[in-house]
């Protein structure tokens, strides 16, 4: 591939200069498993280039909704003037990015989403899916995408050891988000899951060290990284920080296992949970089953369930599904669809009733006020097919 991805040179230079120039950075990431890699990541990097990274930052969806919020902004505004590095999510931030740079703050979005309407002002963005990138490949997962800006900016400094760790992050992240496993991302996949058994990282080698955290049947290679990315992809917040993240960057093994044991327990609850909703949602639609769309939704439902809901649903039923938390004024969704539909172009056809949405054609996620969750799922049935 003789292009390079747009701005991933600039980026990979603006990370070496903070660092030079000691400037304060912050790296600003979605609480999925993509997004606490690719955070770990940046992060990481601009440390071995001798950059001070003063904060980290994960939205939480429940709480402020997705992306870089006006919440987050004033919680952060305190450090600026400074670098500030959006991973996996950005793309869609214009009114943010904007009220950033007011603030102070130089930026950076590295995402992997759809584009919407054009692409956000940031200093640096880079997006393979943006406008004028020729770049062959377009379908990294965020990790992969930092990979690549870390690779960069590193070079030679970029220790063996530091590139393989990247790189077993950066494959756990793509299998998470289910990015097609072919191009660059067979070759993370395949490099980083190659020695991960024997990881550097204690948050994932003791998943190898202990067989108690696998059934009888998870023997082979890819069944035990099934239940690690079981384990790791959940928004699970505790005092602004990820589970995941906390396990990632455990510095002991004796506290990754203890991590490890919680999260297994709370896993166990979640799948209890996850079995209720969606017996309740398949008890609403038995008289609907002519519908094109399921389209559910509850206030008692957690946020943090309703991708893997979804998704159970959405393959179950073939159709797309809409699953939502309806909150004090507004409404909070995911999306997971069919192959033949594509969600992202489906809910730009209906932009004018939300006040967010994106994410991939197979999922994504929409937050919009309650009074127009009705003309919302019609006009999604009106559009479809269209």
């Amino acid at each position: 591939m003789a292009e390079q991805i747009k701005n991933l040179k600039e980026a990979a230079e603006r990370i070496v200069l903070a660092g030079k120039r000691k400037e304060r950075v912050i790296v600003y990431g979605d609480a999925d498993l993509d997004g606490v890699a690719a955070l770990i990541i940046m992060r990481e990097t601009v440390k071995n280039l001798g950059g001070n990274v003063v904060a980290n930052y994960f939205p939480d969806r429940e709480v402020e909704g997705y992306g870089i919020t006006p919440t987050a902004l004033n919680l952060l505004k305190k450090f600026a003037p400074a670098l500030l590095v959006a991973v996996d999510l950005g793309i869609g931030n214009f009114d943010e990015l904007k009220q950033a740079k007011a603030l102070g703050f130089d930026t950076m979005v590295i995402d992997h989403h759809e584009i919407l309407d054009g692409v956000p002002q940031a200093d640096i963005v880079v997006d393979p899916k943006q406008p004028g990138d020729n770049y062959g490949f377009k379908f990294f997962s965020a990790a992969g995408l930092v990979l690549k800006v870390a690779e960069r900016a590193l070079g030679g400094s970029m220790s063996p050891m530091l590139r393989s760790n990247f790189l077993e992050l950066a494959a756990l992240a793509t299998m998470a988000d289910m990015m097609p496993r072919e191009d660059e991302n067979r070759q993370i996949i395949d490099e980083g899951v190659a020695n991960i058994a024997g990881s550097f990282r204690p948050g994932i080698r003791a998943f190898f060290e202990d067989d108690a955290f696998f059934a009888p049947d998870q023997a082979g290679l890819n069944r035990r990284l099934n239940r690690i990315i079981s384990i790791l992809n959940v928004r699970d917040m505790h005092d602004g920080i990820p589970a995941a993240y906390k396990l990632l960057t455990a510095d002991s093994l004796d506290a990754a296992r203890q991590l490890i044991g919680e999260f297994i327990k709370i896993n166990e609850l979640r799948r209890e949970r996850i079995r209720e909703v969606t017996e309740e949602i398949e008890e609403r639609i038995i008289g609907s089953t002519d519908e094109p769309i399921i389209f559910e939704g509850s206030a008692n439902w957690d946020l943090n369930l309703l991708g893997t809901i979804a998704s159970i649903v959405s393959v179950k039923y073939q159709k797309p599904t809409f699953v939502y938390k309806t909150l004090a004024t507004q409404t909070q969704g995911t999306v997971r669809s069919t192959e033949d539909v594509d969600s992202v172009a489906l809910m730009k056809k209906c932009k004018d009733l939300l006040i967010t949405f994106g994410g991939h054609p197979k999922a994504s996620g929409f937050r919009l006020e309650n009074q127009n969750i009705k003309a919302f799922k019609q006009c999604l049935i009106d559009n479809l097919g269209k």
